[in-house]
């Protein structure tokens, strides 16, 4: 269905996507977490690092994940610890509406990747994006916070996870504070490869 709202995830198997204090990302463990993906060709070239790596199951998801996504919504919060670490040319391809109540003109970066700052709440981020994204899907690429906003929202059609052979401890869970009397979720597909097990769900109202 054109125009789905999803999110797609590392997580670890005790349910976290990241670490709690912002600082922390691309430490160690955030790096263990998300080391199914950077051996794969996809990610290489969308990083411009150079011709080469690996192909496969892991491969294939990681490029129908990007090649579905026709604009994305995140948080202020990822934003600003990814306007730090992301390469100029950002890793997006498509136009960004940032949730935020910081007024900012657009931000358009080399490659495709415009970031739009969205200052009257995430159904308006949505709407925008869906009308951006033409026939393609909606990311909702994060953080955690507004994930779970999405989720609580009823606006999530569809995620996937990708479960990571790691423990964390404590950081950032990916259903901390879930309305789980809300959502209903229909197992849709397992894919285990050597790294991952890619569990997907269409969400419903319960």
């Amino acid at each position: 269905m054109a125009g789905t709202a999803f999110f797609s995830v590392s997580m670890s198997l005790d349910g976290f996507i990241a670490p709690e204090s912002p600082e922390e990302l691309m430490g160690q463990q955030w790096m263990e977490l998300q080391q199914w993906i950077f051996p794969l060709r996809f990610f290489r070239e969308n990083l411009k690092l150079g011709e080469g790596g690996e192909e496969g199951r892991d491969n294939d998801i990681a490029r129908e994940t990007f090649e579905r996504t026709g604009a994305s919504v995140m948080g202020k919060r990822m934003f600003d610890a990814g306007e730090q670490a992301w390469p100029e040319e950002a890793p997006f391809h498509t136009p960004v509406f940032v949730v935020t109540h910081e007024k900012r003109d657009p931000w358009e970066r080399p490659g495709g990747t415009t970031f739009h700052f969205v200052n009257d709440g995430i159904e308006t981020a949505l709407d925008l994006a869906r009308e951006a994204a033409d026939d393609r899907d909606v990311r909702i690429a994060g953080g955690g916070a507004t994930i779970l906003k999405y989720v609580n929202a009823g606006l999530i059609d569809e995620f996937s996870i990708a479960l990571s052979p790691v423990l964390f401890g404590s950081g950032i869970r990916l259903f901390d504070g879930v309305d789980a009397s809300r959502v209903a979720l229909e197992p849709v597909r397992s894919e285990p490869s050597s790294r991952v097990t890619h569990l997907t769900y269409a969400v419903h109202p319960r």
